[in-house]
C-alpha cells in the first residue's frame, strides 16, 4: 500500500538517489551536478520552516517519489505563488504515483493558503509531465526557447499555471 506523507530528514538519502538519477540521465532537470543528502535535508527543513508542503510516496520502507513546492520568488508580493516539482523513482513509473502526489500537493498547498502554482517543464521529453499537469487543470502560459544546455543540446521550458482557488477536476 502506498502512503503519502510529509518528508522527513531521514528521507534525504532516498531523495538524493531519485533526483540524482534525473541529473545524470534526463533533461527533466537542468541541474548537472548531483545533490547530496545534506542538501535534501536542508530543503526539507526549509519547507517545514516556510510552511510549504514537501511530500513523499512510500511503500513499506521504499521511497518511490516526492513532490514539493518552493517559493516562486523571494519578493514578498509573490508569497502566495509557488513552483512545484515531482520526481519518481524509475520503478514507480506508470503506477499512478505522479497523479497521487500532485493531487496531495495541490490539497496541501491550498491548505497552506497558497494561491498559484507554477510548473516549469522542459520542452523536450516530458510529455508525461505535461499531460499530468494538464489533467489537473494547469494551463500553458508561455515558453522560453533554448535557455538551457544539457547533454550538448539546447533546451527550452514551458510554463504552466494553476489557480489554486479554482475547483479541481482531473
Amino acid at each position: 500500500m502506498i502512503e503519502i506523507r510529509a518528508a522527513r530528514a531521514s528521507d534525504a538519502p532516498a531523495l538524493a538517489e531519485i533526483y540524482n538519477g534525473y541529473v545524470a540521465s534526463s533533461t527533466a532537470t537542468f541541474d548537472e551536478v548531483p545533490r547530496d543528502p545534506e542538501t535534501w535535508a536542508g530543503k526539507i527543513a526549509d519547507a517545514d520552516r516556510a510552511g510549504l508542503p514537501f511530500l513523499v510516496a512510500v511503500e513499506g520502507s521504499a521511497l518511490l517519489g516526492y513532490a514539493l513546492v518552493t517559493p516562486w520568488s523571494d519578493k514578498s508580493a509573490f508569497r502566495y505563488t509557488v513552483e512545484n516539482s515531482i520526481y519518481l523513482a524509475p520503478e514507480a513509473a506508470g503506477r499512478g504515483l505522479g497523479t497521487a502526489l500532485l493531487d496531495a500537493l495541490l490539497t496541501a498547498s491550498r491548505d497552506a493558503g497558497l494561491r498559484q502554482m507554477i510548473a516549469v517543464i522542459t520542452s523536450e521529453g516530458t510529455e508525461a509531465s505535461l499531460a499530468l499537469h494538464r489533467r489537473f487543470g494547469f494551463i500553458e502560459t508561455g515558453s522560453l526557447e533554448r535557455v538551457g544546455k544539457k547533454f550538448d543540446r539546447w533546451l527550452g521550458v514551458r510554463f504552466l499555471q494553476k489557480d489554486l482557488a479554482e475547483s479541481e477536476e482531473h
